[in-house]
């Protein structure tokens, strides 16, 4: 009845945000509430909530100054020869853009962290899809499927968790992925060829030729009269030295993520502004989309403590490892890459890979499975992850585009499904998973 009770609330909470018949917040918090008053979790439901809030609080932080931060390089012009430099190379070729976006997503998520694959990508490339008229969902969805392959990278955060779940070592459960990457990368690069060639034939290429001058006036605020006000290009190496070296902290973990934007917000805020009505108006007019991305961060923490506290989650695993009938012993890799889709959709990667990972490699290991191989597969469902309701970087991607979570939801899933499915039926042709 719990796993019942799981699956029923996870099937409203989508039901509702992809009708549009209630916004992802609200139904972040409201249905959960519903569902375990529903399943007599009453009593305890204010210290579920409280948990979910802390699991979230230091994302939530992080995102807040990273959101400030990479708004601060905007406005102060660090990514318009990085646009500049691609408007020359694109013209007004859609197809060109949505291939440009796909290989720039793909080097950015090199570092392992979706908060600033997607503000890089969309902050570079959305001034392009406006002006060019193209449909934003395709950004969200070529960014999005870009992450969610090259976050299978060791430090990108599910393989580490699978390695340090079965006590593997690294360089057995990744290097033969490496090839099955290469795999998803042609399916990203496929998808984005597709989605591109619809919009040329939509729209055509665009006859334009651009001037110096417009190629410096690319973002949304770039056409007003006050875009000398808060642009600093005599700042350009500073402001590209410091969000390098804040890379390099991210990638190095020199600090916890929320503490480094922080300091980095700080300090990019000072030297580009270091008049005080200059900063209160920088911040304020990034107010807008903090609060609409925070929220719904501390919005799906309450879902998630809702979901982990009354153990949902856990009957919910359980039910799909008990329905594995025992002929398929043999096959199990295949099988936990096919069930890491929706189980790492439903669930954070934590409880997936400490929780129900070790139950899925103990089970392999009955019919003669080696857990290298389970780890392998657990890491195959990551692109459809990446779409998840629990993924806050999901919240700031589509907040960042100006797209409705539900719509994207709708886009991007058969791409995703395909994008699985291809890098399982690679991992299976080239034997690092077995049949």
């Amino acid at each position: 009845m719990l796993a019942l009770l799981g699956f029923s609330m996870i099937a409203v909470f989508m039901y509702l945000i992809i009708s549009k018949r209630m916004s992802a917040m609200v139904a972040l918090v409201a249905i959960p509430i519903l569902f375990a008053l529903l399943g007599g979790f009453g009593q305890g439901i204010g210290e579920m909530m409280l948990e979910g809030i802390k699991q979230v609080a230091p994302t939530g932080v992080m995102l807040m100054f990273a959101i400030l931060y990479f708004g601060i390089m905007i406005d102060a012009g660090l990514f318009d020869p990085l646009v500049a430099k691609i408007l020359t190379i694109v013209k007004g070729d859609p197809l060109k853009i949505v291939i440009g976006t796909a290989i720039l997503a793909m080097i950015v998520a090199l570092d392992g962290d979706g908060t600033t694959t997607y503000m890089i990508t969309v902050s570079a490339m959305l001034p392009l899809y406006k002006r060019i008229g193209m449909n934003p969902l395709i950004l969200t969805c070529v960014a999005m499927l870009s992450f969610g392959v090259m976050n299978m990278t060791p430090w990108g955060g599910p393989t580490a968790r699978a390695v340090a779940a079965l006590q593997l070592d690294v360089a057995d459960v990744f290097t033969p992925l490496i090839p099955v990457m290469a795999a998803g990368i042609l399916w990203i690069l496929f998808t984005a060829f597709i989605l591109g060639k619809k919009e040329r034939k939509r729209l055509g290429v665009a006859k334009i030729q651009y001037s110096k001058e417009e190629m410096l006036a690319v973002s949304e605020l770039a056409a007003t009269s006050t875009v000398e006000d808060y642009k600093r290009p005599k700042m350009l190496w500073v402001n590209l030295t410091l969000t390098v070296a804040l890379i390099a902290c991210l990638v190095t973990s020199v600090l916890p993520l929320s503490t480094l934007f922080m300091i980095a917000f700080v300090i990019a805020l000072m030297i580009n502004y270091p008049n005080l009505e200059d900063q209160k108006t920088r911040i304020s007019h990034h107010a807008g989309n903090v609060l609409a991305v925070v929220g719904l961060v501390f919005a799906s923490g309450i879902f998630t403590g809702i979901l982990s506290g009354t153990e949902m989650v856990d009957a919910m695993a359980n039910s799909l490892v008990a329905v594995i009938p025992e002929s398929f012993g043999s096959g199990f890799a295949v099988i936990t890459a096919v069930t890491s889709i929706p189980f790492t959709y439903f669930m954070a990667n934590d409880p997936y890979y400490f929780g129900v990972l070790p139950i899925l490699a103990e089970t392999a290991a009955a019919y003669g499975v080696d857990p290298v191989e389970i780890a392998r597969a657990s890491i195959l469902g990551q692109p459809v992850h990446a779409m998840s309701p629990l993924m806050a970087s999901a919240y700031l991607l589509v907040g960042m585009a100006g797209v409705e979570f539900g719509d994207h939801q709708k886009f991007i899933i058969k791409w995703a499904l395909g994008s699985c499915f291809v890098m399982i039926l690679a991992a299976i042709v080239l034997g690092v998973i077995t049949f």
